[in-house]
């Protein structure tokens, strides 16, 4: 596996090495990490050296390397590369996406419900992120009388850049704060709770970051996903083709609710979501 960041963010690295982990105890197969490979240089330099160790399947744990796998898959026919959150697929190319729009939506609903302000700060990594534009659609349709300040780091991992965001949102009288990203999520989180004010967890569950700040958590289950296309791997069933992923899969949930949300709430959104998962419809479609 091969990761832009670092296995150690508490969110989408150490999902990514959970994968890896649970592909280990599965099929009882070596494991290998990199950590840091952002550039294709770094990319080639780390697929030429895993290869040389055997590695016959890759994972690239980042849409990034969607274009990087674009242009070396041809020099490795014997290796599969996965990555996610692309279109690029080849015959040893496949990308793996998390359907996250529909997660954001009910995360959204959750903040437009929570709010006492009817001011919400949304700090993500970049525009392309499908959570959160469903976030800012759940808190329209739970809240329309709340307004949605959204702004980008550009970066998975600014953190100084996050918190210089969250506090010109919280200055702003924001109280419900989605920190998007993947090193800056938890120390924006700490942020909030020191001011009193709601958070939204980012891929994986953290609730135990901050148990009532953090009224839930949009959860992506990489490791359920890395299993599903081990599988499709070895059963030679891996499509060259986008494949995607939601709730209906077991691969996208949402976290553990906060205590300070009603438990007329809770039954209220478990009851949409399982009404999505049958119907594949979101409540304002």
């Amino acid at each position: 596996m091969l990761v832009e960041t670092t296995i150690h963010d508490q969110a989408w690295g150490q999902q990514g090495y959970k994968g890896l982990q649970s592909i280990q105890d599965e099929y009882g197969v070596d494991i290998y990490f990199k950590e840091g490979i952002k550039s294709y240089s770094q990319t080639i330099q780390a697929v030429d050296h895993l290869v040389n160790k055997g590695v016959n399947i890759i994972f690239g744990h980042s849409n990034i390397y969607g274009k990087h796998f674009q242009q070396l898959h041809k020099q490795y026919p014997d290796v599969q590369f996965i990555y996610f959150n692309g279109q690029f697929t080849a015959e040893n190319v496949t990308s793996l996406n998390f359907s996250a729009n529909a997660m954001g939506f009910f995360a959204g609903m959750v903040a437009g419900k929570m709010t006492e302000a009817d001011l919400i700060g949304i700090i993500a990594s970049f525009e392309w992120q499908p959570e959160v534009e469903g976030f800012y659609e759940g808190v329209m349709y739970q809240n329309p009388e709340a307004d949605v300040h959204i702004a980008y780091t550009n970066s998975w991992e600014n953190t100084d850049k996050a918190r210089m965001l969250y506090e010109q949102m919280e200055e702003e009288g924001a109280d419900v704060f989605y920190p998007a990203g993947d090193i800056f999520n938890v120390p924006v989180i700490n942020e909030v709770q020191k001011d009193g004010h709601y958070a939204i967890g980012y891929v994986s569950d953290q609730s135990s970051v901050a148990e009532n700040t953090v009224l839930t958590s949009t959860v992506q289950k990489v490791d359920v996903v890395y299993n599903l296309a081990m599988d499709r791997y070895v059963e030679g069933e891996l499509p060259g083709k986008p494949l995607t992923f939601d709730f209906q899969d077991g691969a996208i949930k949402l976290g553990e609710y906060s205590p300070e949300i009603p438990e007329s709430f809770q039954k209220q959104m478990d009851d949409l979501i399982e009404q999505y998962m049958k119907t594949g419809k979101l409540p304002n479609e």
